[in-house]
């Protein structure tokens, strides 16, 4: 072995006995990657094109900690191709450059593909993007884009065009407790030697706790293992307690299989129902503090907005769908200043719960009194021979008459006269009451 190829091995087992425990821990191989089985199961197409080493260009969209890196690892494992990673935040278009030069020589004296890994690739702007795009499209280059940003907004529309998106969700609490203990014991690449034990209690709260970011959960169970002193049975033992001081956070009673979950949840609703903002604003502080999902807790907001605000204020489920969205795009910790707004704006909304009632029954109707004929005017006219069965005859065109409005039978004979929706005359309802009562007025 000469001097550099000591070197580099000296640097390698160095890199692997000091790097960071999630990185030590990232698994090798596809079937040692937890979580992700929508897309990586075995019969899933990822999985068959890793396994078979025919991989195309793809996006790794995702939260942080999900595994897009790590599945990029597996990929440069597998595969016979040369594997090239590079980080959007520092790389410049010079190297982008020397990888498609070496890419090319690559192909030209050996026939092997080039794979190109780009982490955060919706940080290179639009010429940075457009540069790869020949090359992609020639199969100089196959593509591995990973961001956190919704791909469809950050990525060129070109190169989302000739890859395939698949995306990463958060890690479910078992997979996280899964990687903790395996951490934990791993003698190889984990803290194995380290002779450690971990209690159930401590990892259920780190597992809450991270979110569904692995790594977040991996580097309190590191700082936990080097620095807590031996017990006199020779053992570290990480309790819940050692794991509150990892993080800095209390351990909140809030088990998301349990009742404690379910009260929390429902005292939230109910706080936003009731109209106490300062209530309703305490329990999101709660779930968001214990790791609660954030698309969790938005879709409970927009069902809020739609149960117990509806058209008193329709601009509710404008803001909380929205919020839900943008959720999504920039993650926390900045998504909690979002979901405190939707919350406050649905907890000081005027409230009615006419939608709501209005669908529940309508829903009592259709089951109690079957499929009910659609009056023959307004049935489809359309097509060729409708007009001879009587389908659109006499249907009157709102728009033809004063108002917009004109009186004929909408729902099935049957049901003549009967209201579902009935306004109370809440907030933004009593327009529309208004507007119901002017428009049936006769002048």
């Amino acid at each position: 072995m000469d001097n550099l190829d000591l070197f580099s091995y000296m640097r390698q087992q160095n890199m692997e006995t000091e790097s960071p425990l999630a990185a030590r821990i990232r698994p090798r191989t596809l079937d040692e990657v937890v979580g992700q089985q929508h897309i990586i199961g075995k019969d899933k197409l990822l999985y068959r094109a890793i396994s078979a080493d025919k991989l195309s260009s793809i996006v790794l969209y995702g939260p942080p900690g999900t595994g897009k890196t790590t599945l990029a690892k597996v990929i440069a494992n597998t595969t016979s191709a040369e594997f090239v990673s590079i980080n959007a935040t520092i790389a410049g278009k010079k190297d982008m450059e020397d990888v498609v030069s070496k890419a090319k020589d690559s192909m030209a004296m050996y026939g092997k593909k080039t794979i190109l890994f780009i982490d955060e690739i919706h940080r290179f702007n639009k010429a940075q993007q457009d540069y790869l795009l020949p090359f992609v499209e020639d199969g100089t280059l196959v593509l591995i884009g990973a961001t956190t940003e919704n791909p469809y907004f950050e990525v060129n529309g070109a190169l989302l065009s000739r890859s395939i998106v698949f995306e990463l969700k958060p890690l479910t609490r078992e997979d996280v407790a899964t990687l903790i203990r395996r951490a934990v014991e791993d003698r190889e690449r984990g803290m194995g030697s380290y002779n450690a034990v971990i209690t159930d209690e401590a990892v259920e709260f780190l597992a809450d706790l991270s979110g569904g970011d692995a790594r977040h959960a991996l580097n309190a169970v590191e700082l936990g293992i080097l620095t807590t002193q031996r017990s006199e049975d020779g053992l570290i033992h990480i309790t819940i307690e050692v794991a509150r001081e990892c993080t800095q956070k209390r351990a909140v009673r809030f088990d998301k299989t349990g009742d404690n979950h379910y009260d929390t949840i429902t005292a939230f609703i109910k706080s936003m129902r009731g109209s106490d903002p300062d209530a309703a604003v305490y329990y999101l502080a709660k779930m968001l503090y214990a790791g609660e999902s954030v698309t969790f807790i938005a879709r409970r907001i927009m069902i809020c907005a739609a149960e117990d605000v509806g058209t008193a204020d329709p601009q509710a489920l404008v803001v909380a769908t929205n919020a839900s969205l943008a959720v999504e795009r920039v993650g926390m910790p900045e998504a909690q200043i979002i979901l405190s707004e939707a919350v406050i704006y649905v907890a000081t909304a005027p409230k009615s719960n006419a939608c709501n009632n209005a669908i529940a029954e309508a829903m009592r109707a259709v089951e109690e009194k079957g499929d009910l004929k659609i009056p023959t005017h307004l049935q489809d006219a359309h097509y060729k021979g409708a007009a001879k069965l009587g389908h659109g005859v006499g249907y009157k065109y709102a728009h033809d008459y004063p108002k917009h409005y004109v009186e004929q039978q909408y729902l099935p004979y049957e049901l003549s006269g009967t209201e579902f929706y009935r306004p109370d005359g809440n907030g933004y309802e009593t327009r529309i009451k208004e507007h119901m009562k002017w428009l049936k007025k006769k002048d």
